[in-house]
């Protein structure tokens, strides 16, 4: 054979050998990797099903709720909707858009005003705006009413100046009325806007406001035509954050004697006795609830915004000087002030009189009570939120992550809303393990559940899940996939990646999903008010309970511990905002 047929003979078996050990180590691998999908199948059924069930307590309330309004032991639907409902659906709509308005117009002018300009105080000014948010709008209405009321010091003063004897002599706005809600509502809720707001104008591209300027277009003309559109969807998204606080609100429209849905299931459920009346009411509010989520969506599903290049130019502010940057001053100045400087110095004023009050009897314990309750609970949320995401990433199926998202609907629906279908199921459920227990042993453990603050937990978890999952959520995304394949392909389990691997690179955005959970869990009433156990106080019922009656004073330290303890939760947020400047 010459030679050069030999060389490509060798080279031809050669090759053929190579293709024959790589098809034989293929083989081998898809077996082994066979093996290991088999040897794992439990393990990663496992996580899905912890996943499942985990969300499947998340929306046990609200299926209890459409469940027990479907067959109420007594059906008075046709006498709600004959009397008190279309009352309560009323004032909660006229209220929601009241409040939806005036504060899209205020946070989204803020947020303008502070991202285009440079006038005096803007650099305090732009994270003072958001210190409202640590103010809960049942703390505002005490002290408005406080400042503004008959003997308060507003109409005091008056009758002092111009010697006036009595109410007759004058007139002065009924405070204790709708009116007020509105505004009381508005100024503590609009930095959800201006928070969304500010991000929006913030991501716009400079050239586009530098082509209108150099068009001709005025500042109000520019804010119209061009950053308005474009932060349209951050501002809807604001929005649609307010009307559903809106509607979960209790302890601000109850002050102020405004009768509205949530205030009807308090109603219905306490005083009218009739469950069934007050699940039926609760389903009217998750049908607001769902069609403000629907429409958010909807209303930008065919919005799309496009960054031109990478490298786009940074908004440049415009000097004001003179009386306009002044007024720009003031523009940021009344909402904070109102929404924050007012409520905080009323009841300081009211806790420094009587500085004894500090240590009012009940006082330590609803401190405590409000610790270990809202501790427990965001210990809770945050642990069963990353279970949840790692066992839906894990199983990488398609059930799982599709039930991801409804996970988040406990936050939309109001806290009455999950009293109701938590409080009844459950404690239909402690009564029957209470009676099986005394029928076996002649012992009553009484309600395990129902009975402690259990259910109370539970309704806080439910209610704040979302948080927890979207912070989770975001933090596991941004863990390069190849981290926890190499830990997986050095032989440690899914928990062990999960600790050693997920755990260590997430706990920050973990940390701050405890905290954020605990102050909403401290500031939440209407749950606490319908779930707690007898002679159970938090901070927030405490407060509740003195205010309604007339008693402010006393209720000034609890309130402000309720004040402090969001100021920290909204001062990370700050932090955060400041960095991304």
């Amino acid at each position: 054979m010459p030679p050069d047929l030999v060389f490509w003979d060798r080279d031809y078996r050669s090759a053929l050998d190579r293709e024959t050990c790589f098809a034989i180590g293929a083989i081998e691998m898809t077996d082994q990797k066979t093996q290991v999908n088999a040897s794992h199948l439990w393990q990663i059924d496992r996580w899905s099903l912890g996943a499942f069930c985990i969300a499947a307590l998340v929306l046990l309330p609200i299926a209890s709720v459409a469940w027990i309004a479907m067959t109420p032991s007594e059906n008075i639907w046709p006498h709600l909707i004959a009397t008190t409902l279309p009352r309560y659906l009323g004032n909660t709509l006229v209220v929601m858009v009241a409040v939806a308005v005036i504060a899209s117009v205020i946070g989204t002018l803020t947020a303008w005003v502070v991202v285009m300009y440079r006038f005096p105080g803007v650099k305090w000014l732009e994270w003072l705006l958001l210190l409202p948010l640590a103010v809960p709008g049942y703390l505002g209405a005490y002290a408005l009413v406080d400042f503004l009321d008959y003997a308060g010091p507003v109409q005091t003063a008056l009758r002092a100046s111009f010697g006036w004897a009595s109410a007759q002599d004058y007139h002065f706005p009924d405070i204790r009325s709708r009116a007020g809600a509105i505004f009381v509502l508005s100024v503590s809720l609009y930095p959800y806007v201006y928070l969304l707001a500010r991000a929006g104008f913030r991501e716009q591209s400079g050239a586009a406001h530098e082509v209108a300027r150099a068009l001709g277009a005025s500042g109000v003309r520019q804010f119209l035509r061009v950053g308005l559109p474009l932060a349209r969807p951050a501002i809807v998204a604001g929005t649609a954050i307010v009307m559903m606080e809106t509607v979960n609100d209790f302890g601000t429209v109850d002050y102020f004697g405004v009768q509205t849905l949530t205030t009807g299931i308090f109603a219905v459920w306490l005083e009218a006795n009739n469950a069934g009346g007050a699940a039926q009411i609760a389903c009217v509010i998750l049908s607001v609830i769902l069609l403000l989520v629907t429409l958010e969506k909807i209303s930008r599903r065919k919005a799309k915004f496009h960054r031109m290049s990478r490298q786009d130019r940074q908004l440049s502010r415009m000097h004001l000087s003179g009386a306009r940057g002044w007024g720009a001053t003031v523009l940021c100045l009344l909402p904070f002030a109102a929404g924050f400087v007012l409520p905080v110095a009323v009841l300081t004023g009211h806790a420094l009189t009587k500085p004894d009050r500090w240590l009012a009897p009940g006082l330590l314990d609803a401190l405590t009570s409000t610790v270990w309750v809202g501790g427990a609970a965001a210990l809770i949320t945050v642990t069963a939120a990353q279970f949840l995401v790692y066992g839906v990433r894990l199983s990488g199926r398609d059930a799982p992550r599709a039930i991801l998202p409804l996970t988040t609907i406990g936050y939309a629906a109001p806290g009455a809303v999950l009293a109701v279908g938590l409080l009844i199921p459950l404690a239909a459920f402690d009564n029957a393990i209470a009676d099986g227990i005394l029928k076996v042993t002649g012992w009553d453990p009484g309600l395990m559940l129902t009975g402690g603050a259990a259910v109370l937990i539970y309704a806080y978890a439910v209610r704040f899940f979302a948080i927890a999952q979207g912070a989770t959520d975001a933090a596991m995304g941004r863990v390069a996939p190849s981290l926890p394949m190499a830990a997986r392909t050095l032989g440690l389990g899914a928990g062990g990646t999960l600790m050693r691997v997920y755990f260590p690179m997430i706990r920050g955005s973990l940390a701050t999903a405890l905290l954020l959970v605990f102050v909403d869990c401290v500031k939440e009433l209407p749950a606490t008010l319908l779930l707690r156990p007898f002679n159970f106080n938090t901070l927030a019922t405490r407060t509740y309970e003195q205010a309604s009656l007339e008693k402010i004073g006393d209720a000034a330290p609890s309130a402000l511990m309720i004040i402090a303890v969001s100021l920290v939760a909204v001062s990370m947020v700050a932090r955060a905002m400041m960095r991304r400047v």
